[in-house]
């Protein structure tokens, strides 16, 4: 762990499906919403919009910073509504790195001020994580819990 992961989320998860599959479910509408979310509008390029409602009270607002395929996603992320986290205030990181068949994912996000912002978005990203590498691999990971 690096200095400036000292106050960040880390969230680290293997999945059984290349990068080239994994990365789809980051930058693909239709994806996106397979793993999170009910809906999603993706403009997957340097300041491209990113968009997705987990419901209609629960929407994640951002823009996308950088956009490598395979192995790169850079997003802002915050929610709408939401003071202490609005949109765009922090920075989701995702790397995809090459693991046998499979794939390493290490996301990072930073910019989540306090302990209990870290904390909320450790949960949601590790429940996040563990439904992507259901619908990587081929699987159904159900409707997302947080769905309304």
């Amino acid at each position: 762990m690096t200095i400036s992961e000292i106050d960040a989320v880390v969230s680290e998860i293997d999945i059984a499906a290349s990068p080239q599959v994994v990365f789809a479910f980051f930058v693909d509408p239709d994806k996106m919403v397979r793993w999170m979310g009910a809906s999603a509008k993706l403009e997957p390029r340097a300041g491209g919009r990113y968009a997705v409602d987990i419901s209609p009270q629960i929407r994640a607002r951002g823009s996308y910073v950088e956009v490598v395929p395979p192995s790169r996603v850079v997003f802002t992320f915050g929610w709408e509504g939401d003071a202490e986290v609005p949109p765009g205030s922090s920075t989701v990181e995702v790397t995809l790195t090459p693991d046998g068949d499979g794939t390493h994912v290490r996301l990072v996000h930073r910019g989540l001020l306090a302990a209990a912002q870290r904390d909320q978005h450790r949960d949601g990203w590790q429940m996040y994580l563990a439904r992507l590498a259901v619908a990587a691999a081929g699987g159904d990971p159900g409707t997302d819990p947080n769905v309304a």
